[in-house]
């Protein structure tokens, strides 16, 4: 990083990488009690904070559409005329890595589990029946679906948009905060160092999981399919070549390696969905399709806000509402550095509309299929997912399928090029956030992929419980993450109005609007 340690926050990438390592360091002379903190504390954070989510999450998304199809949607964003890539490259940057690797395995478990198990909000269908097949998608289109989009590329990449492209702000999360203090959020801040540090720690827990759950699910896969060893050393192998392809694809930036593998990662799971229809269920999954998704929108607002049953919240809704949240500001980061050049309509209209629609479209495909294969023949795929956990549900439902140990394979390959595209993509937003520039130095990319690559090693060889650990470590970490998102519900409409007047959009009025702006 030499000529480039000028541009390096000093305190936000020591005490960040700090913490990550303090938190490897205590697993690793007491896992009990680093167990039992983390435990303690995600009890606390569901119990005391998971409204809030829900609350932040459905704000976000009403906010974030109002803004995109009223008068605002016409706003450019980034000080360019048109846009820096093609729609196609665009979009597919932001499917491979805001859905990541947990789109895959999610999206087989995650509808099966809620069949076998019927939501609490559909208590009155039996578990298991035809009824309940809508039910079972619905309540995972609410997992992964409009929410938990908007709450990854809308509200708070719009400030962010404003306040570095168009004020000169860093590109760091405490820029969120630009509206309220100007530049006195850039200055030797301890409240910017604050909303750095937790920002990137989040979304590096959120990170760190799946890389060290692709280890566990590729080592279980690889032996289902061709009777590989699933033993510790391989999956710490798998897990470095993993990071090292990361760090080489960060280094090259976003118009080579990161471009590169989500377009054809796109084009892969596009041809999985076509190979499923023709080989699988087809009619069932349209069928089911149009069934779970009328459903979903027809009790959007209450499934969305459900409360009633805190237990079964934690384990599913409230828990993926945080992840998603922690990565809220980073992925709003890395949202802002592709979209230069894009209307508030063009990306709430991909982000939070079409990527949701395709979301649901994909969890019903996988999902539906293994569902289908539950009611035609009890057991085939359930005894896999009690037994073995969500990789097993994926592998279960392709080896039922003709041609099942090719498609188990290409499963098992998006899998891990989603992760790898989710590990390169915040490997550059954290060493974005550190530096404050669209463009930092290659060795932080570099560090930062193989740090979290490390760290997810360190974890497996303590126990499996470890990671699970650091993955409920997110829910915890969400909660002032959650905090500087809500800024946002004012701070968004603000800078539209903003930028719509300078746009000539609005007419200007005769007083600022962004006094504290001004005055910093």
């Amino acid at each position: 990083m030499k000529g480039s340690t000028r541009t390096i926050d000093l305190p936000v990438f020591l005490i960040s990488g700090g913490l990550l390592l303090i938190f490897v360091v205590a697993g690793l002379f007491n896992q009990a009690f680093v167990t039992d903190m983390v435990n303690a504390s995600f009890a606390f954070s569901v119990k005391y904070f998971g409204s809030v989510y829900q609350f932040l999450m459905l704000g976000t998304f009403v906010i974030a559409l109002f803004l995109g199809f009223s008068k605002y949607g016409r706003i450019r964003l980034g000080k360019l005329t048109k846009p820096e890539m093609s729609n196609f490259k665009w979009i597919s940057i932001i499917m491979c890595t805001l859905l990541a690797g947990g789109g895959v395995f999610w999206a087989a478990a995650e509808p099966l589990s809620h069949f076998l198990s019927t939501p609490p909000q559909f208590g009155d269908i039996s578990s298991g029946s035809q009824e309940a097949v809508g039910p079972a998608l619905a309540a995972s289109f609410v997992d992964w679906g409009f929410l938990a989009w908007a709450i990854l590329g809308t509200l708070a990449t719009f400030v962010l948009m404003y306040a570095h492209y168009h004020r000169g702000a860093p590109l760091k999360p405490r820029s969120l905060l630009y509206p309220f203090f100007g530049d006195r959020i850039m200055k030797n801040s301890a409240l910017g160092t604050f909303v750095d540090v937790f920002s990137i720690v989040a979304v590096a827990a959120g990170t760190i999981g799946p890389i060290g759950f692709l280890g566990l699910q590729a080592g279980y896969g690889l032996n289902a399919l061709f009777g590989l060893p699933d033993t510790l050393i391989v999956q710490v192998i798998i897990i470095l070549l993993i990071v090292i392809a990361a760090a080489i694809s960060a280094a090259s930036g976003i118009h080579r390696g990161i471009q590169i593998l989500s377009r054809y990662n796109v084009i892969l799971a596009l041809t999985l969905v076509a190979a499923m229809l023709i080989l699988g269920p087809g009619l069932f999954i349209f069928d089911s399709f149009l069934e779970s998704f009328g459903l979903y929108l027809q009790n959007f607002v209450s499934m969305s806000t459900f409360r009633s049953d805190s237990a079964w919240l934690s384990g599913w809704t409230v828990f993926f509402f945080a992840w998603f949240l922690g990565y809220g500001p980073m992925m709003a980061i890395f949202v802002s550095r592709i979209s230069r050049g894009r209307t508030i309509r063009e990306i709430v209209t991909a982000v939070a509309v079409i990527a949701p629609v395709v979301t649901a479209f994909w969890f019903t495909v996988v999902g539906g299929t293994g569902i289908f294969q539950e009611i035609a023949n009890p057991g085939s795929v359930s005894e896999a997912l009690n037994s073995n956990g969500a990789p097993a549900a994926m592998i279960a439902i392709t080896q039922q399928l003709p041609l099942g140990t090719i498609l188990g394979f290409l499963f098992l390959l998006a899998t891990i090029i989603f992760v790898l595209t989710t590990t390169d993509s915040m490997s550059l937003t954290i060493s974005m956030a550190i530096t404050g520039t669209g463009e930092p130095p290659k060795a932080m990319r570099v560090f930062w992929a193989l740090l979290m690559g490390a760290v997810a090693a360190v974890l497996l060889t303590i126990g499996e419980s470890s990671v699970s650990s650091l993955q409920s470590f997110i829910v915890v970490t969400a909660v002032p993450v959650s905090i500087l998102l809500l800024t946002t519900f004012w701070t968004a409409p603000l800078v539209c109005r903003k930028l719509a007047e300078e746009q000539g959009i609005t007419p200007p009025k005769k007083e600022s609007i962004y006094e504290n702006e001004e005055a910093g």
